[in-house]
């Protein structure tokens, strides 16, 4: 293995300073998708530079929709006002699971013959949820390879006058945005009713959002049913600025507790983009920390971490049972702080990791354990206990699995005194390509 294919991070005594975070990736997408669909102009400010997004950027050049930079993190959509206006298109996506969710459903109503393709991963995760969904209205989608995954074929749409539609929510918030970013095409009022319970809600609250911004105004009963109004239209806003992203301030919100409880006396770490006027689920990871001992500040725009006092004179976090489902992304990041914490530390209603860049579940159980931890693995669950004296296993390689969050989350490793190896580092190209580099800039050796 060539130095190139992994990162040897020496172990951190502490960290401090102040992180401006990179964009939402969850939000660039979504805003530039509607960009794309909008009549007008729009400028979209602090748009996340990564992997995911360049797939999405690169997408709608080929639909016929203009891109352009528009000055420092920041691009320029001219919308296509309705339907793109190209109708034959082979589109390769990555491993970007919300534009491969998103761009499925709005090109099944788009007129045209589209083809959607990934990497290897991407073609073993599910989409016959939003397929059959979308077979409701009339669309036309066929499976290339293995029946209800990528790749797909997609063909223009059977006339249909069909004004509700069900769809799972338990197994992907993916599939519901996708739904409900492509209905305004029909210029119909639908009807979206979710079958069992939605996971991930505070995505969906991130769609309805972005909508809003584009002029349609979604109604909803609950979580149970969403209403998209009749001759809904997506009309520029002329400028949206997007938020930085919740789930990558997590890393270092958790730097800060486990700084402060691995080297009492060690300053505060703040993130700057994310407060307590986020529209982010993810931002309530500061809840979890607070509720496992660190001490947490908020502003609208910032937040700030330590461990507590009685963390700090402890010299080790509170280990907790937590419900997840509010924060999916960002709970992978607890799994790793479980390890500074004394006591079982439970994550609870995770199922949706088994279907994301692998199978998160299963993959930071084996990487936990090169730790030395405990760990027990449930379809669901997954309860973390550090080894004993909080003694970590030195040298370990952590496998990242081509998934990013898995690399980000096992950098906190080295805050435990240790040297740790990460494998393929640059799988953080997908949302932080400067990770590392801002990691480093806060740490003492």
């Amino acid at each position: 293995m060539s130095a190139a294919d992994y990162l040897d991070l020496a172990p951190i005594t502490t960290v401090r300073g102040t992180v401006q975070l990179p964009g939402s990736k969850s939000i660039s997408n979504r805003t530039l998708l509607l960009a794309g669909l909008a009549e007008g102009e729009t400028v979209i400010r602090d748009v996340l530079d990564s992997d995911d997004t360049r797939h999405m950027v690169v997408a709608l050049r080929a639909l016929g929709v203009a891109v352009d930079e528009a000055g420092p993190r920041a691009l320029r959509v001219c919308g296509a006002g309705g339907p793109f206006p190209v109708k034959q298109a082979e589109l390769f996506l990555g491993n970007a699971g919300t534009a491969v969710r998103m761009l499925t459903a709005v090109l099944a109503f788009c007129g045209g013959d589209y083809r959607i393709t990934g990497v290897p991963r991407m073609h073993e995760r599910p989409i016959a949820d939003l397929v059959e969904a979308l077979s409701q209205l009339g669309a036309i989608v066929d499976y290339s390879g293995a029946s209800g995954f990528p790749p797909l074929q997609i063909h223009p749409a059977r006339a249909a006058d069909r004004h509700e539609v069900s769809i799972r929510g338990n197994v992907s918030s993916q599939y519901l945005t996708g739904l409900l970013v492509a209905l305004p095409l029909l210029a119909r009022r639908t009807v979206v009713r979710v079958a069992g319970e939605l996971i991930s809600k505070p995505y969906i609250e991130i769609t309805l959002n972005a909508l809003r911004q584009f002029g349609i105004a979604v109604e909803r009963d609950g979580w149970n049913s969403f209403t998209v109004p009749l001759n809904a239209r997506y009309v520029s806003p002329g400028e949206v600025y997007v938020e930085g992203d919740a789930s990558s301030a997590s890393y270092f919100l958790a730097a800060g507790a486990i700084s402060g409880v691995r080297n009492p006396g060690g300053g505060a770490l703040r993130v700057q983009g994310v407060g307590r006027a986020s529209i982010q689920g993810d931002v309530r990871f500061a809840e979890m920390l607070e509720r496992m001992g660190a001490s947490v500040t908020m502003g609208d725009n910032w937040i700030e971490v330590t461990a507590g006092a009685e963390a700090a004179r402890r010299g080790s976090l509170i280990a907790l049972d937590a419900d997840c489902n509010h924060i999916p992304d960002a709970a992978m990041t607890l799994a790793v702080v479980a390890l500074f914490a004394e006591g079982t530390t439970v994550l609870r209603n995770i199922g949706s990791w088994r279907v994301k860049e692998t199978d998160r579940i299963a993959a930071m159980a084996t990487e936990l354990r090169k730790l030395g931890a405990v760990v027990g693995d449930g379809a669901d669950s997954l309860s973390i206990t550090p080894p004993q004296a909080a003694r970590l296993i030195p040298y370990a390689a952590i496998d990242t699995y081509d998934d990013h969050r898995m690399a980000m989350c096992f950098s906190l490793v080295a805050m435990g005194g240790v040297t740790v190896r990460i494998n393929n580092p640059s799988c953080v190209d997908k949302t932080f390509p400067q990770y590392f580099d801002v990691l480093e800039s806060l740490s003492t050796h």
